[in-house]
């Protein structure tokens, strides 16, 4: 017999582990290289100690002359506040009571409430991966009737997704928010929104498109790394820790001008890249220069997933990789630090499955508190404005 006492059992000793796994490991192999760690967490921060250069008390000299003179390490402290990441499941009373006497058709219920989650969550939270932490997925170019906006992309957009409009400030905008994306047309670069309806005089030029609630609370992704205004982690970054290597407006791919990209930041920051990521565009270009003038590009087998092999380091291709662009990234350097693992959201009396207040419907929403911190800015790289193919 199917209840919910049943169902609010099922999700936290059968599914909880499955889903996390899914979430932490299969959402992308970028994420899926990035060590997560409960380790300088304090409170609702992450306050992480980072050396800076070498310790100076080494030296050579006579035998009878001065020793060098002593010298500690320079630490430099990077802070973050944990993100609160979400999701949720909702399941009809009516379900419930039709599959009570059917524990198959409950489990089919339940395993494709499930799915649905991961996909969900995963496509967010890959998104956030390439973001800067301010939520913002792209900007609006012009507003058209029946609500139809143009948009600068639509990589990060879906069909059923709640979004708000900002000011290009970042401030919200009156009568904006909690619009749901009822289309996405991707060669017109337009989405269609229901609510009450919008004009350009309500949005202009560059209003921001972000997640429903999730203005400046999302993840620092590796966006934030290359931005060059702004603090990153409580940090200036005028200190050579904090400057990574960036290449604009570079046109045609090679693979001299990948190879010098990763030379450069080894030889500045004795990081060592072991992570390509770009577009599909930019891998097409490479793999068409690579194929045009006969240098090797083979694949390899990381983890399952497959990938090209630029002397030795994988290029994966993401979705949410901005056109035109190439991330060379030493995954060492980065660690997802979090309070705990995904978890469901208990009530007093230990219960997951609530009921919505005036709705036969429960819900069940999963938590994760977890900030994205790059130990080493300075060991990563970006190379943009690559034609594509």
């Amino acid at each position: 017999m199917v209840t919910l006492q049943t169902a609010d059992n099922a999700l936290k000793s059968f599914y909880l582990d499955a889903v996390a796994e899914a979430l932490n490991t299969k959402t992308n192999p970028l994420l899926a290289k990035i060590q997560q760690t409960t380790a300088n967490v304090v409170g609702k921060d992450v306050r992480k100690l980072v050396k800076v250069g070498v310790n100076g008390g080494i030296g050579a000299g006579s035998e009878t002359g001065d020793l060098p003179t002593a010298s500690s390490n320079d630490y430099v402290q990077m802070v973050a506040t944990l993100k609160n990441l979400y999701g949720t499941i909702e399941i009809s009373d009516k379900a419930i009571r039709a599959s009570a006497n059917n524990e198959g058709a409950f489990v089919n219920l339940l395993n494709d409430e499930m799915q649905s989650l991961i996909k969900s969550a995963s496509f967010n939270f890959g998104r956030m991966l390439f973001g800067d932490g301010s939520g913002r997925m792209c900007y609006t170019t012009t507003v058209l009737d029946g609500n139809i906006i143009t948009v600068s992309n639509t990589n990060g957009l879906a069909e059923g997704m709640y979004v708000d409009f900002y000011t290009p400030l970042g401030e919200p905008i009156d009568g904006a928010s909690g619009h749901r994306i009822l289309a996405v047309d991707r060669e017109k670069s337009t989405i269609t929104v229901d609510g009450p309806e919008l004009n350009s005089g309500m949005l202009s030029t560059g209003s921001g498109v972000i997640v429903q609630g999730s203005s400046n609370h999302e993840i620092t992704g590796i966006g934030a790394l290359f931005k060059t205004s702004g603090t990153l982690y409580g940090l200036e970054r005028t200190s050579s820790l904090m400057k990574p290597y960036r290449l604009i407006d570079v046109g045609a791919i090679s693979d001299l001008i990948v190879q010098k990209a990763i030379d450069t930041i080894e030889e500045r920051s004795g990081s060592k890249v072991n992570f390509i990521i770009c577009s599909w565009g930019v891998r097409r270009a490479l793999t068409e220069y690579c194929r045009a003038n006969n240098v090797p590009l083979p694949t390899v087998d990381v983890d399952g997933e497959k990938a090209l092999s630029f002397n030795g380091i994988p290029v994966f291709v993401d979705r949410f990789c901005p056109k035109g662009a190439m991330y060379l990234l030493n995954t060492d350097d980065f660690k997802m630090h979090q309070l705990c693992d995904w978890q469901w959201l208990e009530g007093e009396d230990g219960k997951v499955l609530k009921q919505i207040p005036g709705k036969p419907v429960y819900t069940a929403t999963l938590v994760k508190y977890a900030e994205l911190i790059c130990e080493r800015p300075c060991g990563q790289g970006y190379i943009s404005g690559i034609t594509e193919v």
